[in-house]
């Protein structure tokens, strides 16, 4: 292994502290590469019972072989020898929304194939697996001179890695290359990726997302989040496109499951791919994030949400076609409010500025140290300052105007029009785009609604036009009169952006010189004013601070290894594989409220009530519940576990993740976090930050005696 001197020397003062300090396991998100010399011995004094080659190996099967990047986004684990994979089942939700219809919802009635002929093909889901990780750094950064300008570095530093991507693209496995600690380190994985990946069950959305919107980000919990898929792949047991001749994939590794489960204080492990943290920048950045944009950017979701959920109310074809982008919405919307409160609770900027008001005192009585830092933190509060009107302009156009799902169709023509407009048209080019085009119109209808959208348009605009600077709106913005009901009630009228038919009609009638039919569309203006505006004259100077924020952050990240050798760096999340791990415990939030470790069935169907749609309870699983017909999936004190929390420090990213116990086994499947610790992704806080996991026996016992699909468990391994 080739560690840069940087990162030799941070791994050094962890080894030293793992004897000297007494290290917890709270916090983290750790490279597996890297567990065996900065982890390792930590672990197992906290119980675990396996070593670091059986989490991470390159020569020999190990974890991660059944950990998947599931669908981009999300994770994913393999739990058979016949390539089942579970996730969650807000994960695999908008593919169970994509197999929904009024006659076949799925979303309401759930879904189970009772053979391998029932599973649905998802066209484009993928699951990637990590075959094998190695650090990058020297070769990445060949040819960065040490003043050299941030945008000649960046250029060096791309061609460098398209390079090593490109060397190691070959025998049919990926490679990508991703920095850590703001561009200090890099690392190379190489994967392969599976894209036939079938739908094979999932719950009712009653049992999949109990609690709805009402519990999201909160405890306790009773959600039934998981949903199955099965990878399947060529005969040659390596990845291929759909074909009906495909076999399921045989893993390399896939994990046996506890039927012990989860107990007060255990050992736990999370594995899985965690989108985006950032816990080393500065009190000027949180305050940013806590004050300024998260408001705005939850003020902005709320008036959505509100009109969205009176359409899905009030039919049953608009709920489903909304079902999917409401949960998606949602979902981040109720984060950032969990992350303010959370912030201002604990009082994270205080704390940030406290931990750099010592970095300032060391630095400045190390000559060497202020050479290099002495004047970043300043230099970072001065460009956070510029980009506060940017900052503010930047989320009104990304979280307001520019989601109005009309314009962003229309946009998406302006490639169309810039080809057939040129005096000699690239005929092929110009029908390579319309076939795009016309394949994306079906789909896009498909989850349209002209009055939901008309209705968020109005909206949005009204919030942009009271609450944006108003010499950072689009030119003609005043040209509307701000009467946004009528302007819109008229272009979603007249717009063949807002009309199936119309637009279809047009499209499959298409010619370069009808190029102008598109430029007097009225939604088309509209799309072209405001994409323009924001790419040209919002984007460019939200960039240019951020850019500099982002130079200035690599530096301050050097500068706090530097500065504090005693402490022990994890990079942030960035959608690579990691390992956290914790125990099994409740907590108390700052109000005084102290909550238990797990939740049961008993509670889930006491907490049934005619006043809250999120509470409602299938008929099957009340009478499962009456009978106390549990199988054999009954925790020791003979009720249903559904839930338990655990202090894994996890993020976006790690839904679905695997959550395992000392000897490797699967005990749950992480879905969220507790409302309280959101701001884990900011700030972790051992005293409110717990991830929440849905217990596997919960999983199972709805497998098997909700949905009578027993002959899935009987392809997995049970360890009692």
């Amino acid at each position: 292994m080739n560690l840069t001197a940087s990162l030799k020397r941070f791994v050094a003062s962890a080894l030293l502290l793992l004897f000297l300090l007494p290290l917890r396991a709270d916090e983290g998100m750790w490279l597996p590469l890297l567990l065996e010399q900065m982890n390792i011995t930590d672990m197992k004094a906290r119980g675990f019972k396996l070593s670091a080659a059986d989490i991470y190996s390159v020569n020999n099967t190990s974890m991660k072989d059944a950990v998947v990047q599931f669908g981009g986004g999300c994770t994913g684990e393999i739990i058979s020898g016949e390539g089942l994979l579970l996730t969650n089942h807000h994960c695999g939700y908008g593919q169970i929304q994509y197999h929904s219809s009024v006659e076949k919802d799925y979303l309401t009635n759930g879904f189970w194939a009772m053979n391998r002929g029932e599973e649905l093909p998802c066209p484009g889901l993928t699951a990637m697996f990590i075959i094998r990780m190695e650090e990058v750094t020297t070769q990445v950064l060949d040819g960065v001179a040490m003043n050299m300008p941030e945008a000649k570095r960046t250029e060096v530093i791309q061609a460098n890695i398209k390079r090593i991507e490109k060397e190691n693209t070959k025998d049919g496995y990926d490679a990508m290359v991703r920095g850590f600690f703001y561009g200090n380190v890099f690392y190379m994985f190489i994967t392969e990726t599976f894209r036939d990946v079938r739908m094979v069950g999932a719950p009712p959305t009653a049992i999949g997302n109990f609690g709805g919107d009402t519990d999201n980000w909160m405890w306790p919990r009773h959600t039934g989040d998981f949903s199955l898929f099965r990878v399947y792949a060529g005969k040659d047991n390596r990845p291929a496109e759909y074909s009906k001749d495909n076999v399921p994939f045989k893993p390399r590794k896939f994990f046996n499951i506890s039927m012990r489960g989860a107990q007060e204080n255990d050992f736990t492990l999370v594995y899985g791919f965690p989108g985006r943290t950032q816990e080393y920048i500065s009190s000027y950045a949180v305050s940013m994030i806590g004050d300024v944009s998260d408001p705005l950017k939850v003020d902005l979701r709320t008036q959505r949400l509100n009109i969205i959920r009176a359409g899905m109310r009030s039919n049953d074809v608009v709920r489903i076609q909304y079902a999917a982008k409401y949960n998606s919405i949602a979902n981040a919307w109720k984060k950032w409010q969990g992350e303010m409160k959370g912030l201002r609770d604990n009082k994270a900027v205080e704390k940030k500025q406290k931990y750099e008001a010592e970095f300032r005192t060391r630095v400045n009585n190390n000559p060497a140290l202020y050479a290099k830092y002495g004047n970043v933190l300043a230099e970072l509060d001065a460009q956070h300052q510029m980009l506060k009107p940017w900052q503010i302009a930047y989320d009104y156009f990304t979280e307001g105007v520019l989601q109005v799902e009309a314009l962003r169709l229309a946009w998406s023509y302006k490639k169309l029009v810039d080809l057939s407009k040129v005096p000699a048209p690239d005929q092929a080019e110009i029908t390579k785009a319309l076939d795009a085009l016309k394949k994306n119109i079906a789909p896009f209808f498909k989850n349209f609604n002209t009055d939901v959208d008309r209705k968020q348009a109005i909206a949005l605009f009204a919030a942009t036009d009271k609450g944006m600077d108003p010499e950072k709106r689009s030119p003609n913005w005043n040209s509307r009169n701000k009467n946004f009901e009528s302007y819109f009630k008229k272009l979603y009228k007249k717009s063949m952006f807002a009309n199936s038919e119309k637009l279809t009609k047009f499209v499959n009638g298409y010619s370069a010189s009808k190029f102008k039919t598109i430029e007097k569309d009225m939604g088309y203006q509209l799309a072209v004013e405001l994409f323009t505006h924001f790419n040209s004259a919002i984007k460019p100077g939200f960039d240019k601070y951020n850019d500099e924020i982002a130079r200035l952050n690599r530096i301050y990240m050097q500068g706090q290894m530097d500065a504090f050798k005693e402490r022990r760096f994890y990079p942030d999340a960035n959608s690579t594989l990691r390992v956290a791990y914790g125990k099994v415990e409740g907590y108390s939030t700052p109000e005084g409220k102290t909550y238990n470790w797990f939740t049961t069935l008993d509670e889930l169907i006491a907490k049934e009530t005619d006043t809250i749609a999120d509470y409602k309870v299938p008929e099957k699983l009340k009478a499962l519940h009456a009978k106390k017909d549990y199988g054999r999936y009954a925790a020791r004190d003979g009720k249903i576990h559904t839930c338990f929390i655990a202090s894994n420090h996890t993020t976006g990213g790690n839904s679905g993740s695997p959550v395992l116990d000392a000897q490797g086994n699967l005990i749950g499947t992480n879905f969220d976090r507790c409302w309280e610790g959101t701001m884990s992704d900011i700030n972790y806080d051992i005293s409110v930050c717990r991830n929440i996991t849905l217990d596997i026996r919960y999983t199972l016992f709805i497998i098997d005696k909700y949905a009578g699909a027993g002959y899935l468990i009987d392809e997995m391994v049970l360890v009692k």
